[in-house]
């Protein structure tokens, strides 16, 4: 499975994006699509994540603010970014799972100026 990231950029406080992933197979075919990020000299954290039969689930520092989506017919998974704020900069990971294995994109680059 290869998972193609983009959409990251500087972005203003207050701001919005929307990161894009999409993936070489059918995204029916996971079991977990999510976003992770990668905050400078700390741990990678799950942002945002959606169940293959439905469902989603938030980090408490985004809830209300981030939403992932997706597109089957486009193999994509989204996550819009509203109200971004300088805790929001980081590198953000798309990964999906599939039959016990964990795959991860390439990463994209968010950074926000206050």
């Amino acid at each position: 499975v290869q998972l193609q990231a983009s959409g990251g950029g500087l972005v203003q406080a207050g701001g919005s994006l929307r990161l894009s992933c999409v993936a070489s197979k059918s995204i029916s075919s996971f079991r977990f699509m999510d976003w992770y990020r990668q905050p400078p000299g700390k741990q990678r954290e799950l942002v945002a994540g959606l169940v293959g039969g439905g469902g989603s689930t938030y980090a408490d520092s985004v809830k209300g603010r981030f939403t992932i989506s997706r597109d089957s017919a486009k193999s994509t998974v989204y996550l819009q970014m509203d109200s971004l704020n300088s805790e929001d900069s980081a590198v953000y990971y798309c990964s999906v799972w599939m039959n016990g294995i964990r795959y991860w994109g390439q990463g994209t680059l968010v950074t926000v100026s206050s």
